[in-house]
């Protein structure tokens, strides 16, 4: 658990300048006087956010139940936007939600670009393989080989991870997130590389993977929640819910349910 000093600082170290600045107090402002608060998820990557394709999408995963208790405490409307990892920086600059969930890793590109959060988890990358192969793959070195076959989704920083790591292995581009475990399992590809989080949840799900030393990954990263550039009374709202969260036992158990810890 991020302690409480750690989890309100990370978000501060975000003051940079976006090209359409948005006015103080504008997103919070505009979600009072709607009645809705619009996130955007990608909705493909669990424990986070997944939406079960179909007319009526049942979307579910930790963010998932942030994103309610923010509404509630808003006293607004959850209205689910959806995104994708390639469309998530232009369609927050569009205008489309107010906040980005789903697993969202802080990444200097992103940034520049727009402000995070406090951040809600330390993660990193691992690599998830079929059991029998863990062993196989303890190292970036031993990863990238001639013969082996690294899967992804495409635009978010597992593919971005994979290309500035590995010269030699495949990369596959899998272009549905939620096809790919299965996909694994059964041999089309050899590992993949994503966040400890994503691997340790996939172990519970999916028969025959294993995530590969999930406690001392490749490199180390964290999750937040993204909002427009120069919004700071909406960042400090969010922080404050964020904080109270954590300090009521609430994020605590979130974390329980989704992220398999007690």
């Amino acid at each position: 658990m991020i302690g409480r000093s750690r989890f309100l600082a990370g978000a501060l170290a975000f003051a940079l300048i976006a090209p359409l600045p948005v006015a103080a107090g504008e997103t919070l402002a505009a979600i009072r006087a709607s009645g809705e608060l619009r996130v955007g998820f990608p909705g493909d990557y669990a424990p986070f956010a997944l939406a079960d394709p179909g007319a009526a999408k049942d979307w579910r995963g930790f963010d998932v139940d942030v994103a309610r208790a923010m509404a509630a405490a808003l006293g607004a409307r959850l209205v689910f936007v959806q995104t994708g990892w390639p469309g998530l920086m232009a369609d927050l600059a569009a205008g489309k939600f107010d906040l980005g969930a789903g697993g969202i890793t802080v990444t200097p590109e992103r940034a520049a670009h727009a402000m995070f959060s406090a951040p809600v988890l330390e993660d990193g990358k691992v690599a998830l393989t079929r059991c029998t192969d863990v062993a196989r793959f303890t190292s970036l070195a031993a990863i990238d080989r001639p013969g082996i076959r690294v899967i992804t989704n495409p635009g978010g920083t597992n593919e971005s991870f994979d290309r500035a790591h590995l010269h030699i292995a495949a990369i596959l581009v899998f272009p549905d997130n939620r096809g790919i475990f299965p996909s694994l399992a059964a041999g089309a590809a050899d590992l993949m590389i994503t966040d400890a989080a994503e691997a340790r949840y996939q172990q519970r799900q999916t028969p025959g993977l294993c995530a590969v030393h999930p406690e001392a990954p490749f490199v180390v990263s964290e999750k937040a929640y993204l909002l427009p550039r120069d919004d700071a009374v909406w960042r400090d709202w969010v922080d404050g819910f964020l904080a109270e969260a954590q300090r009521n036992g609430s994020f605590a158990a979130w974390r329980a349910r989704w992220l398999g810890e007690k």
